[in-house]
């Protein structure tokens, strides 16, 4: 029998495989509830799903078309999935207005879902993003 952390741990891995990695806008509109907040969306930017969308569809995916997520580890308790994870490919395409480097480039990711009739509700995360960008401006 499943448990419920189980079932929110497979939503997670769903949402990284079929909507980051692969761009899948079905899976998108199928895993993101319509309420869904992102507590960790920078100052300006859109906090709900089209804030979330607009980041990997026109911000890290044509930056990095060959986009893979590897999870290393998922913690899961109550209705809160936490995740470390890369997120990787090479930058052929501009990132946040850096132009391409065609280097290989990882982003490591440490966030927490809450998972709410088996679609993302909240989200909370840290990245090294800054420290990549940082990075490709050397």
């Amino acid at each position: 029998m499943e448990t419920m952390t189980e079932n929110n741990k497979e939503v997670v891995r769903r949402f990284n495989r079929e909507v980051i990695a692969e761009g899948n806008p079905e899976s998108f509109n199928e895993l993101m509830d319509q309420h869904f907040i992102n507590r960790s969306a920078p100052a300006g930017m859109n906090n709900g799903p089209q804030g979330m969308n607009y980041f990997f569809n026109q911000i890290l995916r044509p930056a990095m078309p060959d986009i893979k997520v590897t999870i290393h580890h998922q913690v899961a308790e109550d209705d809160l999935v936490t995740t470390r994870k890369t997120i990787s490919g090479t930058h052929t395409g501009s990132l946040l207005g850096i132009a391409p480097s065609n280097q290989a480039i990882s982003i490591d990711v440490i966030d927490m879902v809450r998972v709410k009739d088996g679609k993302y509700f909240e989200h909370w995360g840290i990245t090294s993003l800054p420290e990549v960008l940082a990075n490709l401006q050397k």
